[in-house]
C-alpha cells in the first residue's frame, strides 16, 4: 500500500477509535498515528487469529485498522493513568 493509502486509513480508523474509547477526538496528527499504529496492531491480532488483515483501502482494512486502534487506546489509557 502507498504512503497516502496508510495515512488516509490511519485517519479513518484513528478518528472513529478514538471517539469509541474516550468520545472525543485526539486531534489530527494524533488520530492519524493511532489509526496506523492501530492498522499494524490490528492486522496481527488478525493475523494471529487466522483472519485476513489490512488488505488496502476498504471496508474489512477500516475495521481491522479500527479494532487494532481501539485496542491500543485502551492499553495506552491504561498505562497514562497509572504513571
Amino acid at each position: 500500500m502507498s504512503l497516502f493509502v496508510w495515512v488516509l486509513l490511519g485517519l479513518v480508523a484513528g478518528f472513529i477509535a478514538s471517539h469509541l474509547v474516550n468520545h472525543r477526538g485526539e486531534g489530527v496528527i494524533l488520530d492519524v498515528l493511532l489509526g496506523i499504529v492501530g492498522a499494524i496492531v490490528g492486522g496481527w491480532l488478525f493475523h494471529v487469529f487466522g483472519h485476513i488483515g489490512v488488505t488496502g483501502l476498504n471496508l474489512h482494512s477500516i475495521l481491522v485498522a479500527t479494532a487494532g486502534a481501539v485496542v491500543f487506546l485502551i492499553g495506552y489509557h491504561a498505562i497514562r493513568r497509572t504513571v
